[in-house]
This record gives C-alpha cells, sequence and structure tokens, in this order.
C-alpha cells in the first residue's frame, strides 16, 4: 500500500502551460524548448479549457504540409474538455485510469483552476518511494 494516496502529494506543480489565444507555432517552441510532450491550456483564471498534446502539434504539421504554413490561435488546435483529476484522489484511482486508458498525464484541477499534473512517471515514482529496491 502507497503511505500517501493522494494525488496532490506526486503530482508536478512547476508546469508549461499554454493561452488559448497564443499562436500554435510560439506554443509548439514552448514545448520543444520545455522538453515536454503536451501542455495544459488555461484562461486567465487558470481554468482549464484544452490541452495541447504531441499528436495536436503533429496535426499542425500534416496541415501545413498540405495546406501551407500552419498558424493560428492554440485554441484551434487543442484538445478541448480534457478529462482531469482532482488533488484529492487517490493516486491509485489515476493508476487505474492509466492502465485503461491512452493517456500519459491528466491535468489536476481543484475548484475548477489547474493545480498540477499527474503523469504516469509520476505515479512509478510514487511506486518507487514506497517499495525501494
Amino acid at each position: 500500500m502507497l503511505k500517501s494516496v493522494q494525488i496532490k502529494d506526486h503530482m508536478s506543480t512547476r508546469l508549461v502551460t499554454l493561452d488559448p489565444d497564443m499562436d500554435i507555432l510560439r506554443a509548439v517552441r514552448l514545448l520543444i524548448t520545455n522538453v515536454v510532450a503536451g501542455a495544459p491550456v488555461v484562461d486567465g483564471n487558470r481554468k482549464l479549457v484544452g490541452i495541447l498534446t504531441e499528436r495536436d502539434c503533429m496535426r499542425v504539421a500534416m496541415q501545413a504540409e498540405y495546406h501551407g504554413m500552419p498558424g493560428g490561435p492554440v485554441r484551434r488546435y487543442m484538445t478541448k474538455d480534457p478529462q482531469f483529476v482532482s488533488p484529492d484522489e487517490s493516486i491509485l484511482h489515476v493508476a487505474q485510469l492509466f492502465i485503461d486508458g491512452k493517456y500519459h498525464r491528466y491535468p489536476v484541477v481543484k475548484n475548477d483552476r489547474l493545480v498540477g499534473m499527474i503523469s504516469r512517471r509520476d505515479v512509478m515514482n510514487a511506486m518507487g518511494k514506497q517499495h525501494p529496491m
């Protein structure tokens, strides 16, 4: 059994976030520069409005190939209404989401505001702390 089972004890809080009105090419450069595979998209109140993933960025590249230079706001390319978890939920709950689903990370939202991200790696690190080798 994990010593601390709440997501808030294992989530990342230092995040790269994107604005929905940011230009998509600037957003892609931020992801590449920060070596992250995706980032939450938040409004001025840190309300989660979407997520921009590597898959979304690949769509931008494909559109550029077929239609010329890509551009436009992040909101045009992001995945809207992403699934999220609460910081007070069990880390075992999110582990099951990872097992059953296709996502590698989930935004963590409290009171309608983004407070962190939890990844598969975070869950693995939590397990490693509980059961050191």
